[in-house]
This record gives structure tokens, C-alpha cells and sequence, in this order.
């Protein structure tokens, strides 16, 4: 056996520890895992306070809202009658509150108003109860609305509203989770069972990301208390989790497995796995961590919420790959590959494919490199057109009966689906001076050519504090119309009456306006996220490789991979290409959240393929190889763990743009189209191009800089003596 003195590395002393306490390390790990079940069942997660979540003038309005003690409203429900050929509407809105007020649950039934056009009437109602589960109960109304469309079809009768619209998502959603759920896990295993060849091998790593993702998401139960979750939380956990888990274990297994058929035995084969892939998994997932925390600067509860959760499991998976699944292959030895399918399983893998692009490139490497900026130009172009924009219903599924009520009704009546508030705080709102500042507002309203749109709606707390005045805005919600109207109301109608009034606050808030605080706050934070992820991310690649040149290259290449991302999305989303394919209308813009949160997943992940490849490539040169047959050797020998990585990721990333939100769309589209391109035109491509012209420079390092830490590469296994491998495959109890 090895001297264990000679192990180097926290990855390889863990690794170490887990193999020889197997029993402790793998039931150790199931403990941890029941354990964070049991402990999300009995605290349950913080859901963050949409009150709360708000940013500028807005923000304070809504918290201003929150303290008021409004009580509680039932959700809130709309029905639009329009005239399709002519008919009138009365008999047909008559019929609509006759049917309603027959249904359990309809409460609050307003007469029915005219629009300024005469072409259409609106009837409001409320789902009586617990505004949270409205959608479960709104069924019956629902269908009592399409009784009487079913028997005017000379009308354009239809329902939305807040119960509506959650039961939509709800339906939408849950659909689309369990087809990904039913895919996601099938689709990796299939990809693994291909690379690996073997039913053991491939089912660990599936089985650890899946542990990891529920460990984390139990942990999240616990941290919610400081960082309340948003709804998609869960959602990015799992699309991280599994891809991060798999890649993980992938890159593990397979050199341990490398090296066991060079002729290491069991011992020195987990040993050199565990100095090589279990370092580049903490590096890497180090670094994963430091880009997710960069999230924590934009002090928004969405993105606060995203980096305590990715932050877990990628976390989670980082302990399961270099604690149980060190004790588990000590533990299977050659049992790993139990189970072997005939035609896929292969001692070597060939690589054929890319050994042959590889020479290419390092044969041409000035015309290479050439080509690949070249080619993730002309992807990343589009990506100077890029607009943000706030999520609106229609992202949920635009041939939907209830988006299209609420588009319709929001052109009908703006000031009923996306009003502007005005939220005025005084001593008391009940005096002869609110009443005048409200006629002056009002009186502003109509003479606006039309930007602010009536009616003007007014709701007071008990105490009579607080007061939200309600006005429609022009245009729909965050085009430049809408946009204008906000403007003309913050600046000189609101200030002209309300902010009139001595002592008192008054600030706009409404949807329009807090997606363009959000959109403000984001450019205000956006330079120290980029910042702190980018400074960090250089600092351990530095510390990792002693090289001044590598960090750079590796910083440069992964904002290569992000804006051809943002190109891919601008291309798709915004501009509106493959929307049938993918089911989706574009918006004009990309989900405002968007492109941050790429940016930290994205620069993250691209960590996964640059550290464990240049690791390799920095075996070579350690070995005392010149850096072309050092890149070749690095690269070749990875090229396929790093295909069967990307296509895992490809796979699972792919599959979230099957769900009906749009911005799961992005997000999954994003991902996929940047992880393809990282781990072939980036990775396999320019990486290797431009590491043969730099040559001797990759690894400089100032003379000032020569106190960094020596990180040593473990050479490769020698051979062993014939029926001496044999005896040592079989695990040790």
C-alpha cells in the first residue's frame, strides 16, 4: 500500500479517510441526507414576502402597504364581454351576473362598466377565502362564464383575473414538472449508460446528484430563515444539482477507472483520482460558489434566494463526490463496471474524432483560434440588441383562454390590470386637504392626453393613514408608452397634489414602476457582482495553477461562453425565432432577471471543463512535456469524460425549456447552447489553439508572486506485476 504520507491534498486525504472508514463514510452520508428530509418536514421553508421584495420608491411603497393593516382581499376575478358583430352586450352581462351569483364562493359582484370606446363591459367579482388557494376554487366560476360565452358566439365572453391566472400556472406547472421529472433522470442515465457502458457505473452518479439535490433543498428549509425563497428556487436547485452532481461523480469515476486499467491497483487508482478530478471538483466547485455569492450584492430577495440555494447543493454535491463516492468505489473495486452492456462497454474510450480535430488545431493554431472568436462573434452578436423586461402572464402560455382575457382586458380597461398606485402616508388621509389634492390629481388625470387613464380608484386603511389611489397607465406594461406615463406621473402630476400635502409621503409603485426599480437596482449592483465574481474566480485560478496567464485565459474564455449565451437568447427570445418550436411569444425583451443570473451559473459551471482540462494539461507539463504534446495529452485524454459531461448538462438544461414558463425557456435554452459551446468550440477548439501560441508563457508567474502554494500532480500509475492486479481488485473488507 501507498505510504500515506506521500498523499497530498484535502480532495486526496478525505478521499483516503472514506475508503479506508467505507461503512462510516456511506452510511454517514445516507444519515446526512434523512436527516436534512426530516429537519425541511419539521421547520418547512420561509417563502419570501412579495411586500418585502420590492426595490426604490416602489419597494417603499409596498412596504409602506404591508404595515398599513389593509385586510386582507379575496382574490380578485374580471369577466370582458366584447362585441364581435355588433350585437349589444347588455343581456349577455345580465346572463353573466345572473350565472355567478348562482355559483358557492362568488362574492362581491360589481355592476358591470362600459369601456371609453363602447366596445366592451367588464364585471368584477371575488373568489370568497383564502386568496392563496383562490385557484383551486375557481373552477365552477369559470365554467359558468363558458356557459354563457357557449350560448352568445356573436360575443367574446371570458374570465381572468388573480384566482384564474394562479390556477393556470398551477395546472401549467405541474404538468410541465412532471414530464421533467419523468424525463430528466431517464435521459441522464441513458447518456451514462453510453459512456460508461456499465449499469453500476452509471447509476452512482445519478443517484448521488439526486441525494445531493434533496439534502439541499432539506438544508434550504433551514437557511430560508435568513434567505426567504422565491418560487423558482426549488426549480434552479434541481437543474444545478443534477448537472453539477452528474458532472461531479462523472469526472471521478472515469479516471479512477483510467488508471485501474493503466495498471494501478485499487488503492493507488482512488489515490491519483482523488489528487487530480477530487481537486479539480473543490477547485471547481469553490469556484462555482464564489460566482453563485456574487448574487448576494444585488440585495434582491430572487437572486438572494438563488445563491443560498445554488450555493447548497452545489455545495452538497461537492461533499457527496469527495466523501461517499471515494468510500463506494473502494468499496465495489472492480465491481464498478458489474453489469457491462454489450457494444457500449469498451476498456478505452478512442476519441478518435476529437484526437484527429485536436491535431488540426494544434497544427494551425493562429488559423484556429481565428476561426472559433470568429464563429462566437457572429453568435454573440445579437446580444448588443439585448432588452430586459418584467414577467408578465402572457410568459405563462400566450394561446391560453385566461392570457388572452387578461391581454384583452388590459387594453380594454388598463387601469383594472396593471394600474399604477399611489401610495400617500400622512397623519390622517381623511381631511378636506387629501380631498382637494385627490380632485387635482384626478383633474391632472384627464387633462394627460391620455397617458393616465380613469378611473381613479381610492382604498384607505382602517386607521385612515394610508391611502392607495389607483390610476391607469398608457400602453402596456414596460413599453415606452407605459414607461412615459410613469415618468409624468412621478415627476410632475404626483408631486403637483400629493406631494403638496405638508408631512406626507407619497410614492408610485405598481408593476410598471417596480420593474423599472428592479431594472435600476440591477444596473447599480451589476458592476460589483462582475466585480467580486471575476476578481475571486481569478484568485483561485491563480492560487490552483501558479500562473498569471492561465486566470486570465480562463476569465476570458468563460465571457466568451456567456455572451454567446446572450447572443442565443436575443436571437430566440427577443427577436422571436423558433417560437412555435418552442412554444413561446416573444416579449421583446429577455426576462429581467435573466442575464445576471446566467452570468454567475454560467461562469460558474464553464469551471467544470476549464479546471479539470488545463489540471490535466498542467499533469503534462509537470512531467516535463512541451506544452503542445502537454495540451494534446491533456485534452485528448479528457475529450471524453468532457463530451459525456456536456452532454449530461445539454440534456438536463434542455429539457427545462420544455416547461410553459418563458423564462425557464431562457434559462434552459441559455444553458444548454452555452454549455455546447464551451465544451467544443471553446474547450476543444480555442483553448488548446491558444495555449500552443502562448507556449512557455501560459505558466508565468511574477517572481514577487513565488509564494503561492506548489500544487503537485500525481504522475501517472506504474504498471503492476502480472496476478498482481487481480489479487489487489478485490475490495479489502
Amino acid at each position: 500500500m501507498e505510504n500515506r504520507d506521500n498523499i497530498k491534498g484535502i480532495a486526496a486525504r478525505v478521499a483516503m479517510w472514506s475508503a479506508r472508514h467505507r461503512a462510516l463514510a456511506i452510511f454517514g452520508w445516507i444519515a446526512f441526507v434523512v436527516a436534512t428530509v426530516v429537519l425541511s418536514g419539521a421547520l418547512g421553508t420561509q417563502n419570501a414576502n412579495e411586500a418585502e421584495a420590492g426595490h426604490g420608491d416602489s419597494g417603499k411603497a409596498d412596504r409602506i402597504v404591508g404595515a398599513a393593516g389593509f385586510p386582507e382581499q379575496p382574490a380578485g376575478e374580471m369577466v370582458l364581454i366584447q362585441n364581435r358583430s355588433g350585437s349589444g352586450r347588455v343581456t349577455a352581462a345580465e346572463e353573466v351576473t345572473r350565472a355567478l351569483g348562482a355559483v358557492s364562493g362568488v362574492t362581491g359582484i360589481q355592476d358591470p362598466i362600459d369601456s371609453p370606446d363602447g366596445r366592451s363591459t367588464l364585471i368584477t367579482f371575488e373568489i370568497a377565502g383564502d386568496p392563496e388557494t383562490a385557484g383551486d376554487r375557481v373552477g365552477p366560476a369559470m365554467d359558468a362564464v363558458a356557459r354563457v360565452q357557449a350560448a352568445h358566439p356573436d360575443l367574446y365572453i371570458a374570465e381572468a383575473g388573480g384566482a384564474s391566472g394562479d390556477k393556470l400556472i398551477g395546472d401549467e406547472l405541474e404538468s410541465g414538472l412532471t414530464r421533467l421529472s419523468m424525463l430528466s433522470i431517464p435521459v441522464t442515465l441513458g447518456i451514462l449508460l453510453v459512456a460508461f457502458g456499465a449499469v453500476v457505473a452509471s447509476l452512482l452518479p445519478v443517484a448521488l446528484a439526486i441525494m445531493s439535490v434533496v439534502a439541499a433543498i432539506g438544508l434550504m428549509a433551514a437557511a430560508s430563515r435568513f434567505a426567504p425563497a422565491v418560487d423558482e428556487t426549488t426549480h434552479v436547485m434541481l437543474l444545478i444539482g443534477l448537472a453539477v452532481g452528474v458532472d461531479y461523480c462523472l469526472f471521478y469515476i472515469r479516471r479512477e477507472r483510467d488508471e485501474r486499467r493503466a495498471g494501478a491497483d485499487p488503492h493507488r487508482a482512488l489515490m491519483i483520482a482523488a489528487q487530480t478530478s477530487g481537486r479539480s471538483i473543490w477547485i471547481s466547485g469553490l469556484t462555482v460558489i464564489v460566482a453563485m455569492a456574487g448574487m448576494f450584492f444585488t440585495q434582491d430577495v430572487t437572486f438572494v434566494s438563488f445563491a443560498t440555494g445554488t450555493i447548497l447543493v452545489v455545495a452538497t454535491a461537492v461533499l457527496g463526490s469527495l466523501t461517499v463516492l471515494p468510500a463506494l468505489l473502494s468499496a465495489l473495486g472492480d465491481r464498478v463496471d458489474a453489469i457491462k452492456i454489450p457494444g457500449l462497454y469498451r476498456k478505452k474510450g478512442d476519441g478518435r474524432v476529437w484526437n484527429a480535430l485536436l491535431r488540426v488545431v494544434l497544427a494551425k493554431p493562429l488559423i484556429s483560434a481565428t476561426v472559433a472568436v470568429a464563429a462566437l462573434a457572429v453568435i454573440a452578436y445579437p446580444a448588443l440588441d439585448l432588452k430586459t423586461k418584467g414577467q408578465a402572464i402572457q410568459d405563462v402560455s400566450a394561446d391560453a383562454p385566461v392570457v388572452k382575457a387578461f391581454v384583452a382586458i388590459g387594453e380594454a380597461f388598463p387601469s383594472k390590470t396593471t394600474p399604477a398606485q399611489i401610495v400617500i402616508k400622512d397623519g390622517s388621509v381623511k381631511t378636506p386637504a387629501f380631498e382637494k389634492a385627490l380632485a387635482d390629481f384626478q383633474v391632472a388625470a384627464r387633462d394627460s392626453g391620455g397617458k393616465l387613464v380613469e378611473p381613479v380608484d381610492v382604498d384607505i386603511n382602517p386607521a385612515g393613514t394610508v391611502a392607495v389611489v389607483s390610476v391607469g397607465l398608457a400602453g402596456k406594461e414596460s413599453d415606452s408608452a407605459a414607461i412615459d406615463a410613469l415618468n409624468l406621473l412621478r415627476d410632475r402630476v404626483v408631486p403637483d397634489t400629493f406631494g403638496r400635502l405638508d408631512g406626507a409621503t407619497a410614492l408610485v409603485s405598481g408593476s410598471t414602476a417596480g420593474g423599472v426599480d428592479y431594472n435600476e437596482q440591477l444596473e447599480k449592483t451589476l458592476p460589483m457582482v462582475f466585480a467580486f465574481v471575476l476578481g475571486l474566480a481569478f484568485i483561485l485560478l491563480l492560487v490552483s495553477f501558479r500562473s498569471v496567464v492561465v486566470a486570465i485565459t480562463g476569465l476570458v474564455l468563460n465571457l466568451l461562453s456567456v455572451a454567446a449565451c446572450y447572443g442565443m437568447l436575443v436571437f430566440v427570445f427577443q427577436w422571436g425565432n423558433f417560437e412555435e418550436q418552442l412554444n413561446f411569444v416573444s416579449g421583446g425583451g429577455i426576462t429581467n432577471w435573466m442575464p445576471m443570473f446566467l452570468f454567475v451559473i454560467l461562469f460558474g459551471l464553464s469551471m467544470d471543463y476549464h479546471v479539470f482540462v488545463v489540471s490535466r494539461i498542467r499533469e503534462g507539463h509537470d512531467r516535463g512535456l512541451p506544452i503542445r504534446e502537454a495540451v494534446s495529452e491533456g485534452i485528448g485524454r479528457t475529450a471524453g469524460v468532457i463530451t459525456s459531461a456536456a452532454v449530461v448538462m445539454v440534456a438536463v438544461f434542455a429539457l427545462f425549456a420544455t416547461l410553459p414558463l418563458t423564462a425557464t425557456k431562457e434559462l434552459g435554452v441559455g444553458l444548454a447552447a452555452a454549455v455546447l459551446l464551451d465544451a467544443t468550440i471553446i474547450r476543444a477548439v480555442l483553448l488548446p489553439s491558444v495555449m500552443a501560441l502562448l507556449g512557455r508563457a501560459n505558466w508565468w508567474l511574477p517572481k514577487w508572486l513565488g509564494w503561492l502554494p506548489e500544487i503537485a500532480h500525481e504522475p501517472p500509475a506504474q504498471a503492476v506485476p502480472a496476478g498482481q492486479g487481480e489479487r489487489e481488485l478485490t475490495p479489502v473488507s
